[in-house]
């Protein structure tokens, strides 16, 4: 599976077209909200769980893409406007974000340790 296509529509979603002609709807808040890099959602080094504070404040830049760039032939790397560019979202990390908005489900990252 890979994309096809991919643009953002109505600068408020992002809508891939996959190889197999399907097509994936998400929206950019959401999309942004579950950004996987370890400064939104945390990591775990050497047995040590960091959680990145809460964000306090949201800016209508943090919702706007200005690039999209491919990472091998298993993801993008998104970069927004208000300069935000570490999250890396694999092909198969989109396809759970389109089943999961519709709940507004956030994503698990508690297994981190």
């Amino acid at each position: 599976m890979s994309p096809k296509k991919i643009k953002v529509e109505k600068k408020s979603d992002l809508v891939i077209t996959w190889d197999d002609e399907t097509s994936t709807k998400i929206s950019l808040k959401y999309l942004r909200d579950e950004c996987p890099c370890a400064g939104c959602k945390g990591e775990t080094i050497l047995l040590r769980t960091y959680r990145p504070p809460k964000l306090t404040t949201a800016t209508p830049e943090m919702y706007l893409i200005s690039s999209i760039d491919t990472v091998g032939d298993y993801a993008v790397q998104i970069s927004w406007k208000d300069g935000h560019n570490t999250g890396i979202y694999s092909w198969e990390y989109l396809k759970q974000l389109e089943k999961s908005q519709d709940e507004n489900e956030k994503q698990n990252y508690q297994p981190l340790i």
